[in-house]
């Protein structure tokens, strides 16, 4: 170790190489709540991108593990370290390379966080509209695992905005894929690949990102149901009323007391109308024409109204702020309140009704208590499980996922799969595929240490 050690500090410098006692417990894990941490034998924080080719190569001739690391808010235990490896924290790399307003684009290193990039962005007049919901989570990250998130009714997830990569390859080379265009028919398209493979094929060093015009009004509006079926079955109809929502999300009601409850949020419903909804539809809607928007949301209200809602509130901009705000902090919730899992299921949004019938009567045989929330204008909806005998969460987990699947839908949505679904994915996903992923895989990285154990075992 001691030579690995030397060779790692001749790259980036003795200080940047950290171990034993000097690696702090935040490298031992991610944000989810099974993964089990685990400390490397070292970690390294490159500052260029060649620090970190290098870095590779000297891990790939000595076939040493790596993990690539951003910021940690990872929720498959896709980022836990191996104990016989080295984390490549990417802390440093954390510069907004250029933002370029004509073409409407940023390049950014992957330590840059969300909430960096958009206070950079703002005077502009632009943003990046992928929101996961945690702003200190780095570009890099959200990257790898291809995060979404509730904007992407309107924007799509990550791999809809990353235009081009630079990326550090085990051999030590630097490649460039993409760039500031939108379209290409070149062969492969290597971006893609690339984004979403949690780190196992490359170690992303620079992100070309596509940018959007930032609006300036919005209006957010609460729509009580009385059930689930309702909520969804109005949500096609909202979509095809072309009033473009920003933000379509449905939260249970029993979510809904919670997170509301958490940051002491009065939204002024009746108690006789919280007693009868079952499940609540969030939209928000936004633009740059002040008029626009109040006739959308005027629009909106009404056939909200038509689709079976109990009542209809237009919340004050700083309550649907709030709301928004509170949402987004519903995994910390869940956390506190003694969550045993959260999951991140898709399926064809038409089919969440369905589909929740099948969740419910799940949980119900295996003695668990499952609550929810999620982004149901693109059918991503999110599960937190509370059943502490593992054995019963694991069978839980595997209904829930196989149900999800057999409606067309995948086992993660934003979430990736880590180490946490990974039992799941590979019993549940073709074989085909998973040999065919298997073959990327070893063209890419031949002596498997991107990453190991994670997303294809």
């Amino acid at each position: 170790m001691g030579d690995l050690v030397d060779r790692l500090s001749e790259v980036v410098g003795a200080a940047q190489v950290l171990t034993g006692e000097a690696i702090s417990p935040d490298y031992s894990h991610d944000e989810s709540l099974t993964a089990t941490p685990g400390f490397p034998m070292a970690v390294v924080r490159p500052r260029r991108a060649a620090e970190v080719a290098a870095l590779l190569r000297i891990a790939d001739e000595r076939a040493v593990p790596v993990v690539a690391r951003g910021s940690g808010t990872g929720l498959s235990g896709a980022a836990v370290p191996h104990g016989e490896g080295i984390v490549v924290s990417f802390e440093r790399m954390d510069s907004i390379v250029e933002v370029d307003t004509a073409n409407h684009v940023a390049v950014v290193e992957p330590g840059v966080r969300l909430e960096q990039l958009d206070a950079a962005l703002e005077p502009h007049g632009l943003v990046y509209p992928v929101f996961p919901g945690e702003l200190s989570a780095a570009l890099g990250g959200n990257v790898s695992t291809n995060a979404g998130g509730m904007r992407a009714i309107k924007y799509g997830v990550t791999r809809h905005h990353v235009l081009g990569l630079e990326a550090a390859l085990v051999s030590g080379q630097l490649i460039r894929t993409g760039g500031k265009y939108v379209k290409t028919s070149t062969g492969y398209d290597l971006t893609q690949l690339i984004v979403g493979s949690e780190g196992t094929l490359a170690l992303v060093t620079e992100a070309t990102l596509r940018l959007q015009p930032r609006s300036t009004h919005a209006a957010t509006l609460l729509a009580p149901f009385r059930t689930l079926a309702e909520v969804t079955s109005a949500v096609p109809r909202i979509v095809h009323a072309g009033v473009g929502p920003r933000i379509l999300e449905y939260i249970d009601a029993l979510t809904m007391a919670a997170i509301t409850a958490n940051v002491d949020l009065d939204l002024g419903i009746p108690v006789e109308i919280r007693e009868a909804a079952q499940a609540y539809l969030v939209v928000v809607l936004e633009g740059n024409d002040a008029d626009r928007v109040e006739e959308d949301t005027a629009n909106a209200g009404i056939l909200l109204d038509s689709l079976g809602a109990i009542d209809v509130y237009v919340l004050p901009p700083s309550a649907g702020a709030e709301l928004i705000s509170a949402r987004e902090k519903a995994f910390f919730v869940a956390k506190a309140a003694g969550a045993d899992d959260i999951i991140d299921v898709v399926v064809p949004r038409a089919a969440i009704p369905e589909y929740m019938v099948k969740v419910a009567a799940i949980a119900d045989e295996y003695g668990a208590l499952v609550t929810g929330c999620g982004h149901v204008g693109d059918g991503n909806i999110h599960l937190t499980v509370f059943q502490p005998d593992k054995s019963r969460r694991v069978g839980l987990l595997r209904a829930v996922y196989q149900q999800g699947m057999a409606l067309g839908g995948a086992i993660s949505a934003e979430h990736g799969i880590g180490t946490e679904k990974l039992d799941h994915f590979l019993a549940l996903e073709d074989p085909a595929k998973i040999d065919l992923m298997r073959g990327i895989k070893a063209v890419f990285d031949p002596n498997g240490i991107l990453n190991p154990g994670k997303l294809l075992g």
